[in-house]
Parts: structure tokens; sequence; C-alpha cells
């Protein structure tokens, strides 16, 4: 089994920034891919970034392109979500997401997921 745990959350003005992490442990390797979700009061939870365990190959939804950025440290087994410009849109509770194998914006791909930290953007 592995653990996620998600920090790094808070409440900012908009144009602000945050920097989330997710820290993996338990049986853990540094060959899972990795992604970030996110889910606002009354919606589904939606796709933010993604990114591979391999090549640390990275992708991101069209609402953050550009102003997100999605990173991993193998060695401590951490993915990051550094956040800039951020806006009242994008008000949510973001989850981390891991899977050995798979990788893409679906959520029903990822086997492991974290509790989530809630982001706050005030305007």
């Amino acid at each position: 089994q592995v653990q996620l745990v998600e920090s790094g959350g808070g409440l900012v003005q908009a144009g602000g920034s945050l920097s989330l992490s997710c820290a993996a442990s338990g049986r853990t390797s540094s060959n899972y891919n990795a992604a970030w979700f996110r889910q606002a009061p009354g919606k589904e939870r939606e796709f933010v970034a993604y990114i591979s365990w391999r090549k640390g190959v990275s992708y991101y939804a069209n609402s953050v392109k550009g102003r997100f950025t999605i990173s991993r440290d193998n060695a401590k087994n951490t993915v990051y979500l550094q956040m800039n410009n951020l806006k009242p849109e994008d008000t949510a509770v973001y989850y981390c997401a891991a899977d050995p194998q798979r990788l893409g914006i679906d959520r029903t791909l990822y086997r492991y997921w974290g509790q989530g930290t809630q982001v706050t953007v005030s305007s």
C-alpha cells in the first residue's frame, strides 16, 4: 500500500502563489506516475496536471497551463504543484493521485489518492 499526504494549501489573494506537496510513504518507490486533481464545491473532481515517473513528462489542463507547474523529486518520493497567478476559480480541494502503471487525465486511472488540501483564492 502507498499513502499520499498533501500539504501546502491555504488562503491566498488573487494573483498570489502557493506550492503544494504530495509525500508518498509506505510500500513506495519512485516508480509511480502522479497527478493532481481538484474538486470545487458542487462540482466533479477535475484533472489539473500529471507527471510520468520515467521521463518526467508533464501535461496540464488548459485552465492552468502557463500558471501551474508540476514537478517531482524521486529521491524524496514527493510531487509538487507550484501555482502562480491564482484566480478565485482555482478555489478547490486539491488531491494528489498516483499509479504504478497508468497515466492520464481520467481520475479512474489512479489507484492511490491523498486526503486533499484546501486552496482558497480570494478576489
